[in-house]
């Protein structure tokens, strides 16, 4: 398989939810993988993430991210990506992910 067949659906702007978003945001994984995310910077495999579950686990969490629209995921080589959807979530809901990712 290559291109699109292999890169899961995402949600467009216009159809983000933010009781979606918060449902997605109350669990401290996926809280994890944002804050991973927006620290680096750049895309992450989801191997390379610093999780305490197991594959199946995350697969489900990285799910429910992208479902959300917090994330999105492509294929570089046989390594899943993960890209936050920073702008898209600030231009929807301003100040959302400022307050989650803010050293405290």
């Amino acid at each position: 398989m290559v291109g699109m067949e292999r890169t899961p659906s995402h949600p467009e702007v216009s159809e983000f939810d933010l009781q979606k978003v918060l449902e997605a945001l109350v669990d401290p994984v996926r809280r994890s993988i944002v804050t991973q995310l927006d620290a680096a910077g750049a895309d992450i495999a989801c191997g390379a993430f610093d999780l305490s579950v197991s594959k199946s686990t995350a697969t489900h969490h990285f799910k429910v991210l992208r479902e959300a629209g917090l994330i999105r995921q492509h294929y570089a080589g046989t390594s899943r990506m993960n890209t936050l959807r920073r702008a898209e979530m600030d231009e929807v809901f301003p100040g959302l992910l400022d307050a989650l990712t803010a050293t405290r």
